[in-house]
């Protein structure tokens, strides 16, 4: 089954083309015909695409809204240029669906009707910056491919609906919750779920038998405690700017920060909400930019102080947050990082694990500085009792796995 699986924006549209099935789940041998994006949706697009043979390639074009750049994408992957194999529409046989926030009511990844469109719909006040995206990616979609080709939602927060009720729930009035649904309810749901079904492969373990903690550190971030292969904490909660540091987001605050912070600099709410999203995190602290690769090189080479200290805030949360969930669970197996940060950047996993020998986890530093560009492996010494493994993320493979096994009906491990 040839599955396009799309991740729309406000201004960008990430894409990917699998090939799967049944016997290419199981023996994991999906194939990647093509992925990249299209950026600045609305006037001259920035499109990338990377192919099988792995040359990367960027393009323009005139792309005014998501439907336009939808069209454009499926024009382009039935095209002989686009290197898929794909000649006609016909042969894009369902489109899976990264949609950010499945509410209360979407616990597992759902094909696409009316109901389920206004099912998302309801939930758009709760990722007002994202559902209402998603939404037109799907209807953008529906247009270039017709009603008759299956469409698939894959909800982020789908994976953390196993958390306890003493999880999920705020200390604050019960009834705020019955009456408007105020909790945790977590994000980056398909990658925890994707990095702890890779492990469960490196490893050899049933599901029942994944105790770890997860770490998905980029721009955003966030940690999970899975235990039996379930979600039982997350770091983010009733929207994505709870938990870590993260290239923009504060991570954790004071509530009563925000009037404070709108009395004294004579903002409204929305704005000192912007402030915390937008211009703070690594970037508010260093005064210099979200991108961890370029504060590491102005730690070393600049002696800059304000970037080290973005970098040791940075790392002291994590730190903070496996501790707590080490606690919460009872002890686990392995740390495992992942995402753009936990993928590539050794010195940031080596900080992180600083400190944890009580815990178990001793790293093997040559290890650790050989686990980059998408390579994967255990980084801590053999006699570790708490492993550390980096096993980079992949939600498109798992988008489109769930696709194919919505749209087939056959149940398959996850």
């Amino acid at each position: 089954m040839n599955i396009l699986v799309l991740n729309a924006g406000s201004a960008t549209l990430k894409f990917q083309v699998v090939a799967t099935d049944a016997e290419r789940i199981t023996s994991d041998q999906d194939q990647k015909l093509l992925r990249g994006q299209i950026e600045r949706i609305g006037g001259e697009a920035v499109i990338t695409l990377r192919t099988t043979d792995g040359v990367s390639r960027k393009r323009t074009a005139q792309l005014r809204d998501m439907r336009s750049a939808v069209e454009w994408l499926v024009s382009f992957v039935t095209d002989q240029e686009s290197g898929t194999g794909l000649t006609t529409r016909g042969e894009i046989h369902a489109v899976g669906h990264r949609v950010v926030h499945g509410g209360e009511q979407f616990r597992r990844s759902t094909q696409i009707d009316d109901d389920v469109l206004r099912g998302i719909e309801e939930n758009v006040e709760l990722a007002p910056l994202h559902n209402s995206h998603n939404l037109r990616g799907i209807e953008a979609t529906r247009a270039a491919l017709g009603s008759g080709v299956p469409q698939v939602a894959v909800f982020d927060t789908a994976f953390h609906h196993t958390l306890p009720e003493h999880a999920y729930l705020y200390a604050i009035p019960y009834p705020l919750y019955r009456r408007h649904k105020i909790r945790r309810y977590g994000f980056h749901g398909t990658s925890h779920r994707s990095i702890a079904y890779r492990f469960r492969k490196l490893t050899g373990r049933a599901r029942d038998q994944v105790n770890i903690v997860t770490l998905h550190l980029g721009n955003g971030c966030s940690a999970c405690a899975i235990r039996g292969g379930q979600s039982l904490d997350t770091s983010m909660g009733f929207t994505p700017l709870e938990g870590l540091v993260m290239g923009t987001r504060a991570g954790d605050i004071d509530a009563a920060l925000l009037d404070y912070i709108a009395a004294k600099e004579g903002l409204s709410l929305p704005q000192v909400e912007a402030l915390l999203n937008k211009q703070s995190g690594l970037l508010g602290i260093s005064g210099l930019t979200n991108d961890m690769r370029d504060l590491l090189l102005e730690a070393h080479e600049m002696q800059d102080r304000r970037a080290r200290l973005a970098i040791e805030i940075f790392c002291y949360r994590v730190r903070k947050y496996v501790g707590s969930y080490l606690a919460a669970m009872g002890g686990a197996d392995a740390v495992v990082f992942a995402g753009g940060v936990g993928e590539n950047a050794a010195e940031i996993r080596a900080l992180v694990c600083e400190g944890l020998e009580w815990a178990g986890l001793r790293l093997d530093q040559p290890s650790n500085e050989q686990m980059v560009g998408g390579r994967e492996g255990c980084i801590s010494t053999t006699d570790s009792t708490l492993s550390a493994w980096v096993v980079p993320t992949d939600e498109e493979l798992l988008i489109a796995r769930d696709t194919f096994r919505v749209v087939s009906g056959i149940a398959l491990p996850f």
